[in-house]
């Protein structure tokens, strides 16, 4: 005869069992599903690095090594010295790793190269297109380094060589940042003198925005600055309308040459000649 409290306790041991079997049953070994999925991210992991190994090691072969830096564009100013030069120096790595931003500044960090576009050609070349500065105009040396301005409007450092330095360019003379300001002006200035045969030689602006021209004769020309009244392209109209009487009535005395017109004054100019006013 079994007592009462005895088969309570005997329930209870049996429930207790029944709660461990079913929580093993619950475990990740009793979960095939779960199983599959975290071996397939495995297996996927594996593929993966294992191929990313493979790339590397493809990548630093030597049969995927750079041996041609071509050149699309033509480069009078930059020589082949210096083109050969960055590519000993500053292209590193194969077909796959070398750096083309790295590649394109050192480029653009040599004189006369305004801008230089590189890209990749199966297997081994590296094409290189130059964009070079076109100069149009002297600007003021800066720390003892001659600088030029291109037809942009933009100052850079470089000098013109022995072959080029037969072209007259003219001389800009202003503010640091104006130059596209006085390139600007220099064109306006060259097509309004080009009735009377001159041309600017030079173009300065002053730091309080007074414009001076020199011209191809010597002669030194004050505008001034701009007015709403009396804008600058007035004076150099006025100035165009003048010239060839000035000049015939100083032709006579040519011991006293044309030498400074200054066209600040409203109505009128004032003429110096054999630096008399």
């Amino acid at each position: 005869m079994v007592s009462l409290p005895k088969l309570a306790k005997a329930n209870k041991g049996a429930r207790n069992s029944r709660a461990i079997s079913s929580a093993d049953s619950d475990g990740f070994w009793q979960r095939p599903a779960l199983m599959n999925l975290v071996a397939d991210g495995l297996f996927v992991t594996g593929g993966f690095l294992l191929l990313w190994t493979a790339a590397i090691y493809l990548q630093q072969l030597p049969a995927f090594s750079l041996r041609h830096v071509v050149v699309v564009s033509v480069t009078p100013q930059v020589s082949r010295q210096q083109i050969e030069y960055v590519a000993k120096t500053a292209i590193t790595g194969n077909f796959f790793t070398v750096d083309l931003a790295a590649t394109r500044a050192a480029y653009q960090a040599l004189p006369w190269v305004r801008k230089a576009e590189v890209r990749r050609i199966w297997p081994d070349v590296l094409e290189l297109t130059i964009e070079q500065h076109q100069a149009v105009a002297h600007w003021p040396p800066h720390e003892d380094e001659p600088r030029l301005v291109n037809s942009f409007g933009e100052v850079f450092v470089a000098s013109l060589d022995a072959a080029d330095e037969s072209i007259q360019l003219p001389i800009f003379d202003g503010p640091e940042g104006s130059a596209p300001r006085l390139l600007e002006r220099f064109i306006e200035f060259k097509t309004g003198l080009a009735s009377i045969a001159r041309v600017p030689t030079a173009v300065w602006l002053s730091p309080r925005d007074a414009w001076r021209l020199t011209l191809d004769d010597g002669v030194r020309l004050e505008l001034g600055r701009d007015q709403v009244k009396h804008p600058v392209a007035d004076r150099l109209a006025r100035f165009v309308a003048s010239y060839p009487i000035a000049r015939a009535q100083l032709r006579a005395t040519p011991q006293t040459p044309l030498q400074v017109v200054d066209m600040r004054y409203p109505n009128g100019f004032a003429l110096r000649a054999g630096g008399k006013a």
